[in-house]
């Protein structure tokens, strides 16, 4: 499940200090490809990483993400990078040629260079220096001259700067094990084991892109049944084919479509395999709903504007609309968003309940998070039925790993940190008592 994408970390730079990996476990035990990963780690650094097994959670595995290092030499010579760029050389990429901004006049290949975000978004494509706010990231070796970078005249997608000492040690896992891994935030992956999925089950994913949860979900049901995921973006509709391809799921079914138009109220589908359905088609529905993202870690800048953060909730409670009416009676409906405002989760809980009187609010399991938040209207009690994964709410504690091998107390410190320190994230489980 993924934590490589988004592993945080306890600092305001957001690092991302856990990783999870889904380890999808219909194909291959959690030993055998934590084997597998500790060789891949040792391949990439010197200082072995420790890879822990989540005690609730028995398809996660969880990789400590070690800093800030806040020692790092920093060189004279200096690349700034897009703020997107810095907030994936924390998760453990490197430099590609599009992410830099500015280059020292001379950089050679094989030159030493320190490594900046612009989170103010100020720096030039092509300046020389830049002066304006920036973050340090870490130091890298350039792989591409400044010429070769600025003046080639073609487009470049190589690596630009190969990272040797970032602030966060973050191994990347790009091609690691493809078809049995699955890199996800702990959050994500509560999510699908809060579903719960059935063999044999009908389930539908609405907004699924790029289909971590989607492959997940697939996993837990061990391939057996029916998982169809919509996405109204192509692009990202052909992203979630082929990670079920590189899993070797067959029971998915992806479709490029609008979830807000599923639901098909004419009763004309002609034996059409994909949307839009019929009410009360599914088992199980899961809407991890477009959202203001702003839980989402590392995140060096953000660049939304209020009325861009305001305009999410009304098409959450359309998009909602659709799975509550999809959803047979009996049927659970999960409810996510990867950001942190009242108005995306606990007020759209409120909204759910006042106005589809099927629902009920149901515990979760696990829960890892914490309760809801006040300010929505709803009881104690609902609260308690939430889920909340808030970073901000974490007391900032060092620990900094380099060994494999760790005592019990430092696994259990290490494993409390991860269920805590996380994105920010929002679960919400509905069960539909009865007919719209």
């Amino acid at each position: 499940m993924r934590t490589d994408k988004a592993t945080d970390t306890h600092t305001c730079t957001d690092g991302t200090r856990y990783r999870q990996s889904d380890t999808h476990t219909h194909r291959q035990s959690n030993r055998h490809t934590h084997g597998h990963r500790q060789n891949q780690f040792k391949e990439w650094t010197t200082n072995s990483i420790p890879v822990l097994e989540h005690p609730k959670l028995p398809d996660v595995l969880l990789i400590p993400v070690i800093g800030p290092r806040i020692n790092l030499h920093r060189h004279s010579s200096e690349v700034i990078v897009g703020a997107q760029c810095g907030n994936a050389v924390l998760r453990g990429a490197h430099v590609f040629a599009p992410g830099i901004l500015s280059a020292p006049k001379f950089m050679k290949v094989g030159a030493v260079v320190s490594v900046y975000s612009d989170i103010d978004g100020k720096c030039k494509r092509g300046a020389k220096e830049f002066t304006g706010p920036k973050v340090f990231v870490g130091n890298g070796i350039a792989e591409l001259s400044r010429d070769q970078v600025f003046c080639s005249g073609v487009t470049l997608r190589g690596i630009g700067i190969r990272m040797t000492e970032a602030v966060y040690m973050s191994p990347s896992f790009d091609n690691l094990l493809p078809g049995f891994v699955f890199l996800q935030n702990l959050p994500s992956v509560v999510v699908s084991h809060v579903l719960n999925p059935k063999p044999g089950e009908r389930i539908l994913d609405i907004c699924a892109a790029p289909g971590g949860k989607t492959t997940h979900i697939a996993a837990l049901m061990h391939d057996k049944g029916e998982v169809l995921a919509m996405d109204k973006i192509a692009n990202k509709l052909e992203k979630i084919k082929q990670n079920a391809k590189n899993l070797q799921l067959q029971c998915i079914k992806a479709f490029c479509y609008d979830g807000t138009k599923a639901l098909d109220t004419e009763g004309n589908r002609d034996g059409q395999e994909g949307p839009p359905y019929p009410p009360e088609s599914f088992d199980r529905v899961l809407l991890d709903a477009p959202c203001s993202g702003l839980g989402q870690r590392p995140n060096m800048a953000c660049a939304c504007s209020l009325k861009e953060i305001t305009c999410y909730q009304p098409l959450q409670r359309k998009l909602f609309r659709t799975a509550v009416h999809l959803l047979k009676p009996g049927g659970i409906l999960v409810y996510s968003t990867c950001t942190i405002t009242l108005a995306e989760n606990e007020e759209q809980v409120a909204w759910a309940l006042a106005s589809f009187r099927c629902l009920q609010l149901q515990q979760q399991e696990p829960h890892l998070g914490g309760e809801g938040m006040m300010g929505a209207g709803l009881s104690r009690d609902q609260l308690k039925l939430l889920q909340r994964f808030d970073p901000a709410s974490v007391i900032s504690r060092d620990f900094d790993v380099y060994s494999s091998e760790l005592d019990l107390s430092q696994q259990v410190h290490l494993i409390n940190s991860a269920n805590e320190d996380t994105i920010g994230f929002f679960i919400a489980k509905f069960l539909k008592v009865d007919g719209v």
